[in-house]
């Protein structure tokens, strides 16, 4: 059997609860999940776009914007405790000829073909199996505090407080735009990344990872100004 060089899997599983329908909602004419698979098809990367759920509305959309559902995801990755690497290993499972597969969350809608393009060509001059996408954090780790039940702040690192942002070195976070690896690394893994994942940084501004309202309002605004 021929393997696939690269796909590209969107998971869009159906019954999201903080913003209704989230991954078909219309976001600036379209539904937001053609938004990914706009962007791998315009990439020109991909042996196959296949997207991964559990709800025949959002299987028609994916279909029709020239995306595959191979197969309907099984109703137990479909519930708020399915984690990432499950939804991804069902496609290993059913999917044999896929070698490289990136994951675009389709919550992730302004991001650009640049940044497909930019972590591909990044994850083969770096000679990696797994790289993830980062963006700069908003507040450095340093001044994060867990809280106990009588407001007793406990510092997330052992760091000592600093007194100024200035002597802070950047810090980076998840923005749950691209997750790109070899079958290898996941069959081996068995998560998403590990303490060797390589991060490719996006800017901020295209990095928003939209999980209720507030985030759907922002992206908007962002897109918007990007347009004007």
């Amino acid at each position: 059997m021929k393997m696939s060089e690269i796909v590209a899997i969107i998971p869009a599983r159906g019954g999201s609860k903080r913003i209704l329908n989230k991954n078909i909602k219309f976001f600036h004419g379209k539904p937001v999940i053609n938004y990914a698979i706009d962007l791998a098809l315009a990439s020109g990367l991909f042996d196959r776009i296949l997207v991964s759920t559990d709800d025949e509305a959002i299987a028609r959309i994916a279909r029709k914007a020239g995306a595959e559902v191979p197969f309907m995801r099984p109703e137990h990755l479909a519930d708020d405790e399915a984690s990432g690497f499950s939804v991804l290993n069902n496609l290993l499972e059913n999917i044999p000829e896929a070698e490289k597969i990136l994951t675009l969350q389709p919550t992730s809608p302004l991001r650009r073909v640049e940044d497909i393009k930019g972590i591909l060509n990044f994850f083969k001059s770096s000679n990696t199996e797994s790289v993830v996408s980062l963006t700069k954090a908003n507040k450095h780790p340093s001044w994060m505090f867990n809280i106990t039940s009588t407001n007793k702040m406990i510092p997330i690192t052992n760091e000592e407080i600093p007194s100024c942002r200035q002597k802070l070195n950047d810090a980076y976070v998840l923005n749950g735009s691209l997750y790109l690896g070899t079958r290898n690394f996941y069959i081996k893994e068995k998560k998403m990344l590990t303490k060797n994942t390589l991060g490719y940084i996006m800017p901020k501004e295209i990095s928003i990872d939209i999980d209720d309202e507030l985030d759907w309002e922002i992206a908007e605004t962002i897109f918007k100004r990007g347009l004007n």
